[in-house]
């Protein structure tokens, strides 16, 4: 494996890495903006009100996410497999 391959293995990884983690991150954000938003604009500042709703919706949007994210994972297994199967 020369530079140039283990730059694209990188590459590919770091994608896998973000398509994996960037909607579970991205529904943590989102959570996290309205429940502040409710909390500015209710002037709780309860933190539990932080902690256990983005918990909760985090946990069921891995759920939900679960197949896409195992999909994305053994479609770049598979083609590392077949990167190291073809190496000479």
């Amino acid at each position: 494996m020369n530079e140039g391959e283990a730059i694209d293995v990188a590459q590919e990884a770091i994608l896998t890495l973000l398509l994996m983690a960037g909607p579970v991150m991205a529904v943590a954000l989102t959570i996290g903006l309205i429940i502040a938003l409710f909390q500015a604009l209710t002037q709780l500042q309860e933190m539990t009100l932080v902690f256990v709703p983005k918990i909760v919706i985090v946990f069921v949007s891995l759920l939900l996410f679960l197949p896409f994210m195992l999909a994305q994972i053994s479609a770049f297994f598979e083609g590392l497999a077949d990167k190291i199967i073809g190496l000479p």
